[in-house]
């Protein structure tokens, strides 16, 4: 390794445990292994080169054709309270740059993710593929989910519908959790859970995603 790219390396590392200390465990973020995680997945990577050098900045990232990149916090929140253990089985609505899905993958879940833009599911395919990720990428609308891979532990929409999808809702395992933006103008994190005596739903706090696109919202 040229003496620059380690350089680049050691730079980068510095920059992620910054942006962990400061942005994620300050605000509250307490699961170990999300925070391992976050330590390790190159976020620099998986971003646009023209925002590398804003990758651990405190803030969403453009990702070209009306898409963003969620800031760092709320992609710790969101992979918090999904609650993952090695083995679940996840499914993911909107792989965008493959950021969040590597997060789901370095968490030992099997992930299933489906984006719905062309261009955004190749560029992620290559850089999950080159980074050494293995989940199971579809090009699609993801409004109905992947049914034939159902019933999932938890599901992680990236991306904010008027309303929940029923059928994301049917493909969760019991006791499977949904985190999910919903509104129009504002929006709500949610969390809902499947339990004994149906689905409850806890809001968590505003957000602001891209709204949620395909065929069964026009």
């Amino acid at each position: 390794m040229r003496s620059d790219d380690l350089e680049d390396l050691q730079v980068q590392a510095r920059r992620r445990n910054e942006m962990v200390d400061e942005q994620i465990v300050a605000r509250g973020v307490s699961d170990p292994r999300v925070i391992a995680a976050l330590r390790v997945v190159p976020r620099h990577e998986l971003v646009p080169s023209a925002c590398r050098d804003l990758a651990y900045e405190d803030g969403p990232l453009s990702l070209g054709l009306g898409q963003t990149i969620s800031q760092p916090y709320v992609v710790a929140v969101m992979t918090e309270r999904a609650e993952l253990a090695p083995g679940s089985r996840v499914l993911e609505v909107g792989t965008g740059s493959g950021y969040q899905t590597a997060m789901l993958c370095t968490l030992g879940a099997d992930v299933w993710s489906i984006e719905i833009i062309e261009p955004l599911a190749a560029l992620a395919s290559e850089h999950l593929d080159r980074l050494g990720y293995n989940p199971h990428l579809r090009l699609g609308d993801g409004w109905a989910g992947w049914p034939e891979a159902a019933p999932f532990d938890a599901i992680v929409v990236t991306a904010a519908p008027s309303i929940v999808p029923p059928s994301l809702v049917e493909q969760l395992a019991p006791g499977g959790r949904l985190v999910i933006p919903v509104g129009v103008g504002h929006q709500i994190l949610q969390v809902l859970r499947a339990g004994d005596h149906g689905i409850t739903t806890e809001p968590i706090f505003p957000v602001r995603f891209v709204p949620m696109t395909g065929h069964a919202l026009t």
